[in-house]
């Protein structure tokens, strides 16, 4: 008889902290309620849907519509329960196979061309136009009237001109070019009053998008390319969806949105005529 180790006893030590370790949801969850938060106040701080919430927290991740935006709602609710969302981020990777292949965006562009979309006149270029013609013709107007008194100041100054000889020609200043109009911050700077447009510009980076008018007609779902920017107008109302609201520049009727949006966050948006306002 043996006096020792059993077999079972040298079997080599297997080191289960990693089974220890919560999950992503489960993390989530211990640092809302470690910060006193109830999930109600994690949804109005992040805007990230209640049910979206409860789903995250209990470890399923398909209501969240893919990885990206599973990926971006770790992100902001482990800001907003104080916690860091690297780790986080990096145990959801490896349990779901890592980061996905980027979505290309041919196709989509290819399906936008397969249903065009009825568009109606560029009342942003006849306005442009408009507004040339207007200050080209006061320029012309100032000018020939400058000419006529300036005529008129030189005839009362001058000698008496001399009969029988032929005058010699008055010389003429060089006549200035047409004023041009400033150049706007926006292409929709003059944008019609009686309709509603919106501009989205991906200034950072990438963004999928969603615009709709205020039928519920979608006109436009896809990838916004980082330096692309998209145009959208209604005669009341545009909805938006922002993948990653973060990375974009939202001009609304003329005016740049400067809310402070977090990068990954998704922002669901509504704005209509007027002095832009954000439902």
């Amino acid at each position: 008889m043996s006096i020792g180790n059993s077999p079972e006893d040298e079997r080599p030590f297997e080191d289960d902290r990693e089974e220890a370790r919560p999950s992503v949801g489960r993390a989530l969850q211990q640092a809302r309620i470690a910060a006193g938060l109830t999930v109600d106040d994690v949804s109005t701080a992040t805007r990230v849907r209640i049910a979206i919430v409860h789903a995250i927290e209990a470890d399923d991740f398909a209501p969240c519509g893919g990885d990206v935006y599973a990926r971006g709602h770790i992100r902001t609710l482990a800001k907003a329960v104080h916690l860091d969302p690297a780790p986080l981020l990096a145990r959801y990777e490896a349990e779901h196979g890592g980061r996905p292949a980027p979505t290309p965006a041919a196709p989509l562009f290819e399906a936008e061309r397969i249903r065009p979309e009825r568009r109606g006149p560029n009342w942003t270029a006849a306005m442009v136009a408009a507004i040339v013609a207007v200050i080209g013709f006061v320029g012309f107007t100032l000018f020939n009237g400058g000419d006529e008194d300036g005529a008129g100041a030189n005839v009362a100054e001058g000698a008496t001109p001399a009969t029988g000889g032929s005058a010699s020609p008055t010389p003429k200043s060089k006549k200035p070019s047409d004023p041009k109009p400033e150049p706007s911050d926006s292409a929709i700077a003059a944008a019609p009053q009686d309709k509603v447009t919106v501009q989205v510009s991906a200034a950072d980076g990438r963004s999928w998008i969603s615009a709709k008018d205020h039928n519920g007609r979608l006109l436009f779902d896809g990838l916004l390319k980082q330096g692309e920017s998209k145009t959208f107008q209604d005669s009341s109302k545009i909805n938006l969806v922002l993948g990653d609201a973060g990375v974009i520049d939202l001009y609304v009727n003329g005016k740049k949105i400067e809310d402070d949006f977090q990068p990954g966050s998704v922002e669901r948006l509504t704005y209509t005529k007027g002095d832009p306002q954000a439902g």
